[in-house]
């Protein structure tokens, strides 16, 4: 891909929960793809325990698209198991349904014009708009007033 008209283009990638709430964000150069970020999503991961204890870094399940689902990821979530072998990868029809959360997620975002067409030309205030996206959606969530 290269250079576009208006400057270098970027990907985000999005760890999300599953009610659309933006856990980890990553984004990288354009031309690179998805398989490749996962791994490092999945490093950033902290999810924070209802007890007040140490903050998780291994989902209970991950739903994703097929980039997502090769053998190497597969083998990746299994070292994080706590168990020595690992949770066997199994297929929930049901649950495979909520894999479009992610998509559902990157809607939320295209209404941000500055983040739909990549105006920011450094990196660094490009992510700090899709953050600051991802802040105003969990303090909606977290507000107690509609």
């Amino acid at each position: 891909m290269g250079r576009s008209r208006g400057g270098l283009p970027t990907k985000i990638h999005h760890l999300v929960d599953g009610r659309r709430l933006p856990g980890v964000v990553l984004v990288s150069p354009g031309q690179s793809g998805d398989s490749p970020a996962f791994p490092h999503l999945l490093d950033h991961l902290r999810v924070p325990r209802a007890d007040g204890g140490r903050r998780r870094t291994r989902p209970d399940r991950v739903r994703g698209d097929k980039s997502n689902s090769s053998c190497a990821h597969r083998e990746s979530l299994r070292r994080r198991s706590s168990s020595r072998r690992g949770r066997p990868p199994a297929s929930d029809p049901v649950d495979y349904r909520g894999r479009n959360v992610v998509e559902r997620r990157f809607c939320h975002l295209k209404p941000w014009r500055a983040i739909a067409t990549r105006f920011d030309k450094l990196v660094i205030v490009y992510r700090a708009a899709v953050v600051l996206n991802a802040v105003i959606v969990w303090t909606r969530h977290l507000s107690d007033t509609p």
